[in-house]
C-alpha cells in the first residue's frame, strides 16, 4: 500500500508542476516559394513566385510580382522570362536538353536567388504493371503500380513517378533511387493514396516516369517524410532541403526528362 501511495504522490507533484504553454503560430515569418521546371517535353516553361501564409490564414498564397527573372544554360542561352500573369514568369528561347546544365536567377523585392541543375540523361520507361494488393483489415483488392525500366549500372540515377487515375492525380510524393537494384530491372510497386483514391479492375492508370539529380530526389523525398499539407500550407513544419541559395527561400528549380505509359486495369 505504501508503494502505491508514492506512486500516486508522484502524478500529483508531476501535475501540479505542469505549466500552460501558449505557441504563437504565426511567429514564422512569410517566405517566398520559387517553383520553376525545366523538362525535354516542349517549352515554354514557368516558374512560380509565392509567399507562404501564416498559419489558419485561408489558402490564398500572395504572388510575387514584378521580378526579375533569368535561365541560363552551359550553351550559352540566357532567357529573361515575362511575367505572363501575377507571380507566373514564362520562358522564350531555353530548351530542355538531357546533360545541359540550366541556372536561375531570381531578383525579387531587393533580394536576389539563385539554383543551379543538371538535366540527367534519359532512362527508358518500358511498361507499368499493375499488381493486386489487398490491405490489412479489408477484403477488397486493389492495385500497385510497378513502372518497368533497367536501370543503369552505377549509382546516382534517381526517378519521381506521377501517377492518374481516371484523370484524378494521386497525392503522394513517389520517389525512388538505384541505391538497392542498381543495374537491374526495376520491381519495386508503388501505393496510392488510398483515402484519396483507389486502383481497381477498369480503371485507366497514367504513370510519368521523371529521371530527375540527387537534389530533386531529397527534396521530394522529405515531402513525402512531411506527410500531407506539402510545402505551402500555412505554418511550413521543415524546410526540405532545395537547391537555391543566396537568401533563404522555399522551393525548388529542377531540370528532369519525362516519359508517360498509360494501361488499362484487368
Amino acid at each position: 500500500m505504501k508503494k502505491y501511495s508514492i506512486i500516486a504522490l508522484a502524478f500529483v507533484l508531476l501535475a501540479s508542476c505542469t505549466k500552460e504553454i501558449d505557441i504563437d503560430l504565426n511567429s514564422v515569418s512569410p517566405q517566398i516559394v520559387i517553383e520553376g521546371n525545366i523538362s525535354d517535353e516542349v517549352g515554354p516553361y514557368t516558374v512560380k513566385l509565392s509567399r507562404t501564409i501564416q498559419f489558419g490564414q485561408p489558402n490564398v498564397y500572395p504572388s510575387v510580382q514584378g521580378a526579375t527573372v533569368i535561365i541560363s544554360d552551359n550553351t550559352g542561352i540566357v532567357d529573361t522570362l515575362t511575367e505572363t500573369s501575377a507571380g507566373l514568369y514564362q520562358t522564350h528561347s531555353i530548351v530542355g536538353v538531357q546533360g545541359n546544365t540550366y541556372a536561375l536567377k531570381v531578383l525579387a523585392e531587393g533580394k536576389q536567388y539563385e539554383a543551379v541543375c543538371t538535366m540527367p540523361h534519359k532512362i527508358n520507361l518500358d511498361s507499368v504493371q499493375l499488381e493486386e494488393y489487398t490491405e490489412p483489415g479489408e477484403s477488397e483488392k486493389s492495385l500497385s503500380v510497378v513502372p518497368l525500366y533497367l536501370d543503369p549500372v552505377g549509382l546516382g540515377n534517381n526517378y519521381r513517378f506521377l501517377i492518374e487515375v481516371n484523370g484524378k492525380e494521386d497525392k503522394l510524393y513517389q520517389v525512388s533511387n538505384d541505391n538497392i537494384g542498381n543495374g537491374s530491372v526495376n520491381q519495386q510497386p508503388f501505393f496510392t493514396d488510398t483515402e484519396y483514391i483507389k486502383i481497381k479492375k477498369g480503371d485507366t492508370v497514367t504513370v510519368s516516369m521523371l529521371c530527375i539529380d540527387v537534389s530533386t530526389y531529397n527534396y521530394f523525398y522529405s515531402l513525402s517524410q512531411i506527410g500531407d499539407g506539402g510545402l505551402i500550407g500555412g505554418a511550413v513544419p521543415t524546410n526540405p532541403p532545395n537547391n537555391i541559395t543566396g537568401n533563404k527561400a522555399l522551393g525548388l528549380f529542377s531540370a528532369y526528362m519525362k516519359q508517360t505509359k498509360t494501361v488499362i486495369a484487368e
